[in-house]
């Protein structure tokens, strides 16, 4: 198993900073890999400011991803208490690119 500390700066829709840890197994060279994270989100969505939480699954086999990054339930706080969602990741020229899809109470 690999173990990884994250730490992330976040520009646009979102601001702020992400920290957490990630639990890895497999091949990545062969393309064949998997791993889990817990990451703490802190700043601001738009005009609201807050912190959650996000839950990663990743799993590559042959070359074939899966990704999931979920907003964990219960974890918003601040501004983003009820926060629901989920982030869809793109890479670009090895720049990781992230889009929130995300529903807060009124």
């Amino acid at each position: 198993l690999g173990r990884f500390l994250l730490a992330k700066t976040f520009e646009g829709g979102i601001v702020g900073t992400g920290a957490g840890e990630m639990l890895s197994a497999g091949d990545p060279a062969a393309g064949s890999a998997g791993y889990v994270a817990l990451e703490w989100v802190s700043g601001r969505i738009g005009a609201r400011a807050g912190r959650f939480a996000l839950q990663h699954s990743g799993t590559m086999d042959r070359g074939g991803q899966r990704l999931s990054i979920t907003v964990v339930p219960g974890t918003g706080s601040g501004e983003l208490a009820g926060l629901a969602g989920h982030l869809e990741l793109s890479v670009a020229d090895g720049v990781h690119g992230y889009t929130l899809h995300y529903r807060l109470p009124d």
